[in-house]
């Protein structure tokens, strides 16, 4: 009777190697659900950073026209916002990258047009979903 009662109690002490299977393949099908979630908020972060860089730029840009009379040069670029004569436009060292790590793109289109852009997640023109170009004309982008 003590061997039966050992041999019961042992079976008893552990997990099957199917139980652990199913276990781990639960936690890997939680695990993907929640990382592909993640991402897809992380993207919908990224353009909306940069949409509000943008919005922050012409704001500054806007001051910079009623100081100056004028925008920024192409040449000059969104530096211009940071180092000119009188004063700084942005409450920044340099002009910051967009959310992908890429420079903001600035043209000036005469002395009284300008324009911001964010090539997106691929840096590249064009593109859909989160590659889309965002532009200070069209502050949508991707989404």
């Amino acid at each position: 009777m003590s061997t039966a009662w050992q041999r019961t109690e042992r079976c008893k002490e552990g997990f099957t190697l199917v139980e652990l299977m199913v276990v781990i393949s639960i936690i890997a099908i939680l695990a993907t659900i929640v990382t592909v979630s993640v991402l897809g908020v992380r993207d919908d972060a990224n353009v909306s950073a940069a949409q509000a860089q943008i919005v922050n730029f012409k704001t500054a840009l806007t001051s910079y026209n009623l100081a100056f009379g004028h925008f920024p040069s192409t040449a000059e670029g969104l530096d211009a916002l940071i180092h000119n004569e009188k004063r700084p436009f942005l409450d920044a060292e340099q002009i910051p990258l967009d959310p992908w790590g890429k420079p903001y793109v600035y043209t000036s289109e005469g002395a009284r047009q300008f324009k911001i852009i964010s090539y997106g997640a691929d840096g590249q023109p064009g593109g859909a979903s989160y590659d889309t170009d965002i532009t200070s004309d069209n502050l949508k982008g991707g989404k």
